[in-house]
């Protein structure tokens, strides 16, 4: 039912209050409400966040936004867990006799009367059991001076305006025919599940050699790319993410390039997981034992890092499922079991599970394999194609994690419908890719930065990865170094949580074919030897850069959330303008989207989004040349994308 102050539309909602709205323990969260009553008397709102213990944090006053009838506060939740909130609406007679005083009064009509209700008011103000002494104090001023027929009229009604005593009623304010609207859920994860760096690589790349004897490439070990992690590290990552490490089938493997030819030493797609040596709770006997995959966990967090592991719920044709459970698995009306596609694309060396048969069996065996992988220490899950599997299934398994281990975090790959996309972060998942890769013109970018900040985030978290193994966007491919700068900052500075796979610090941009984003000999079906210290002794290597980004990241807040983005303008369709903001801390960044030239045009400045008036001026430092300027509402800027496409400035003081 309506209260008696109606409160509706109440946000953040998810499925109408079914599913806990995401939060993060330390990140600013909006709640707003319709808020509205019969009449002219004024209203009063506030936000009340209820801990995971059922303790109650100090409520936080809603204002109006735009002066319309929609309140909203700002609340943090400070401990990671199943919080809620209410939201409590009131009739408020100070803010009524103060609205209806400051008319009256001043124009002589029922002054003494005005004067009689204000003592009443603050009688019953008084009489507050939580006052303070001071606060007494103020109060029993306010109402003899306000009395006192002998002052001016003038000097009667600034008694009762006075800051101090509107400081005094804001902490105790009369509350007439209360509501309470609640409690709606919200679910605080640690800051990781928000802010984060990603890089991802190949284990059996880093570190492969070639044999000089045979000609043939030897598979990098969790040892070889143990070594890797440091260099990793260094460049400011918190995530190394791994593709699947299990033992790769030997049916229908792929050859180089997705060729269905292979040779006797290729080494297939990690993803078409299982063989004779196991399948998803096994490790791929090139790779090394359990106990140098432990080693590397070990070494990774000893430097920061948290290893993240591909969870990718296929087979191989020779998996050992498909011999034990074949019911796990779609038969077609000539007995053969239906592979993978996405047409155009086919997979013949992977076997998708078919949810349907025995649900309850596919549960138990994937929570299992996931404790398994949790064991050895994985608390984060990048989850492949997760829109191919039942929403029911995810919610189930999330659940059932997250009710004994909330700490770990699961990443969705899901490049497909909005729908499915936000039902998936809906129901758990703590990350999403996004469209970030497909997004390039200026007036894009703007729509989806508000769309990722503003609109879904209380139900999907961003990563915004530049590049995948087999996403190759054309920027990258004929933008050059510039639009590998581009990219990186746009998505470094637009989420707090970002991600490269690895070889984009080498600005890998040659596709197999002209119109594919699939990378010529991709590392999804051989594997690649890279010299990363030739790079870095020649200086081909984006990798200071990434370093400095990631810095960047860590030393301001402000690029650590997710719902602080302001949109700004400027005269140019190339040029990007946006800000984030967390208390004091303001970085502005400004992007030449254009890889090929130069552009020079205003940069337009939103200074009451900002929280500053139009004729302020900020002191501003870029962080990628060192400069220092002084901005104000319109500032000139030159960008050309060979020597820095941008600007990304932080403030030092406003004036």
């Amino acid at each position: 039912m309506v209260g008696r102050i109606p409160v509706m539309d109440v946000m953040p909602l998810v499925d109408l209050g079914r599913l806990p709205a995401k939060a993060t323990v330390g990140e600013p969260l909006p709640v707003s409400a319709t808020v509205f009553r019969e009449g002219h008397d004024q209203l009063g709102a506030e936000v009340v966040l209820v801990a995971p213990d059922g303790s109650k944090r100090p409520p936080v006053r809603m204002a109006t936004d735009g002066g319309t009838d929609r309140y909203v506060a700002w609340v943090t939740p400070d401990v990671p867990g199943a919080w809620t909130f209410e939201v409590h609406a009131w009739s408020d007679p100070l803010s009524t006799w103060e609205h209806d005083a400051g008319i009256k009064i001043p124009a002589g009509v029922d002054v003494e009367l005005m004067f009689t209700e204000a003592g009443l008011l603050l009688d019953r103000v008084s009489a507050d059991p939580a006052l303070g002494t001071h606060e007494a104090e103020v109060v029993k001023g306010a109402v003899s001076a306000a009395s006192d027929l002998s002052r001016p009229v003038e000097a009667r009604l600034a008694a009762l305006q006075a800051p101090e005593l509107r400081a005094v009623l804001s902490a105790h304010p009369l509350r007439e025919l209360l509501t309470v609207e609640g409690p709606y859920p919200l679910y605080a994860d640690r800051v990781r599940a928000l802010f984060g760096s990603w890089y991802e690589f190949f284990p059996r790349s880093e570190g492969a050699t070639y044999d000089e004897t045979t000609g043939k490439v030897v598979s990098g070990t969790f040892a070889t790319a143990a070594k890797r992690l440091d260099a990793v590290a260094a460049m400011g990552f918190d995530i190394i993410y791994l593709p699947p490490i299990h033992p790769i089938g030997e049916v229908n493997r792929k050859g180089p390039n997705n060729t269905l030819d292979p040779g006797p030493d290729d080494p297939g797609s990690p993803w078409a997981i299982g063989s004779k040596d196991g399948g998803h709770d096994a490790i791929h006997p090139d790779l090394g034992t359990f106990a140098d995959f432990d080693a590397f966990v070990e070494r990774a967090n000893a430097l920061g890092l948290e290893v993240a592991l591909d969870l990718a719920l296929q087979c191989a044709p020779d998996h050992p499922w498909v011999t034990s459970h074949p019911e796990w698995f779609t038969t077609k009306s000539d007995g053969t079991i239906a592979y993978a596609e996405n047409p155009p694309k086919k997979y013949q060396d992977i076997y998708p599970l078919n949810f349907d048969n025995d649900p309850a069996g596919i549960c138990r065996e994937v929570l299992r394999v996931v404790r398994h992988w949790m064991k050895h220490g994985v608390r984060v899950f990048r989850v492949d194609n997760p829109h191919t599997k039942p929403v029911a299934f995810w919610e189930w398994l999330l659940r059932e994690v997250r009710r004994t281990d909330p700490d770990v975090i699961f990443l969705s790959e899901a490049f497909t419908r909005p729908a499915m996309m936000h039902a998936l972060g809906a129901i758990g998942f703590h990350q999403s890719y996004t469209y970030f890769t497909w997004r390039t013109a200026k007036w894009e970018i703007e729509e989806y930065l508000g769309q990722v900040s503003h609109e879904s985030s209380h139900l999907m978290r961003p990563n915004f990865f530049v590049n995948t193994p087999d996403i190759l966007h054309a920027y990258l491919q004929y933008g050059g170094p510039p639009a590998f700068k581009v990219r990186a900052i746009l998505a470094a500075t637009g989420s707090p949580s970002w991600g490269v796979y690895a070889g984009y610090e080498l600005f890998e941009h040659v596709a197999v074919r002209p119109g594919s984003e699939e990378y010529l000999d991709s590392e999804k079906y051989q594997i690649r030897v890279r010299d990363w210290d030739a790079a870095e002794q020649e200086g081909r290597t984006l990798a200071p850069y990434l370093t400095m980004l990631n810095a960047v990241r860590r030393a301001h807040p402000a690029l650590q959330l997710l719902r602080n983005v302001v949109i700004h303008s400027s005269d140019d369709e190339n040029v990007l303008v946006f800000s984030k903001q967390a208390g004091d801390d303001l970085v502005i960044v400004v992007i030449n989207l254009d890889p090929h030239a130069a552009r020079e045009t205003m940069a337009h400045l939103d200074m009451p989004a900002l929280g500053l008036e139009w004729h302020d001026s900020l002191a501003v430092h870029d962080e990628i040349t060192g400069q220092d300027w002084h901005w104000g509402p319109h500032n000139y800027v030159r960008l050309d994308p060979y020597v820095e496409p941008a600007h990304l400035l932080t403030v030092r003081r406003t004036g």
